[in-house]
C-alpha cells in the first residue's frame, strides 16, 4: 500500500489530480469518491446555502494516518478534503483508490471515506437560506 496524496486545504480539489496521483501501471481499476455541497440536509429546516469547514491543527497528520489505516497489497491511495467556505456545488473531499483489481478498489475507497467521516478533526457549520446556521456532525 502507498499513500501517494493528502492534503488539507483552502484551495478547491482537483479530481483528476488525484486520479493521477494513483495511476500505476500494475493498477487494473480506480475507484473514487467525489463529495461534494448539495443543496438541502434532511435533519435542517430549510435549504442549504454554502457550508463552512474548520479544521484542527494536526488535521493533515490525521488524515495521513487514516489513509495509511487502508492497507491491500499494491493499494494507491490519494485523499484531499476542503476547508473554509463552501458554496453548493463545490467539491468538499476527493478520495482516490487503485488496486490490480476493482473490488479491493471499491472497497478500500469506501472504507477511506468512512473513516475520513467519522475520524477525521474536522468540522461542518451549515448555513441555510433563510440565514440560521448549525453545526453538523458535533
Amino acid at each position: 500500500m502507498t499513500v501517494v496524496l493528502t492534503a488539507i486545504g483552502a484551495e478547491p480539489l482537483d479530481v483528476g489530480a488525484h486520479y493521477a496521483a494513483v495511476a500505476d501501471p500494475a493498477a487494473g481499476a480506480t475507484a473514487a469518491f467525489v463529495g461534494t455541497v448539495r443543496d438541502h440536509d434532511p435533519g435542517a429546516a430549510g435549504e442549504v446555502q454554502r457550508l463552512s469547514y474548520s479544521a484542527h491543527p494536526d488535521a493533515d497528520a490525521a488524515l495521513r494516518r487514516i489513509a495509511e489505516g487502508v492497507d491491500a497489497d499494491g493499494l494507491r491511495i490519494a485523499v484531499s478534503h476542503r476547508i473554509g467556505d463552501l458554496a453548493v456545488g463545490d467539491v468538499a473531499i476527493v478520495a482516490t483508490c487503485s488496486s490490480a483489481h476493482r473490488a479491493e478498489a471499491f472497497d478500500a475507497c469506501r472504507a477511506l471515506v468512512e473513516r475520513v467521516k467519522a475520524e477525521l478533526p474536522v468540522w461542518k457549520k451549515q448555513f441555510a437560506v433563510d440565514g440560521t446556521s448549525n453545526w453538523v456532525g458535533l
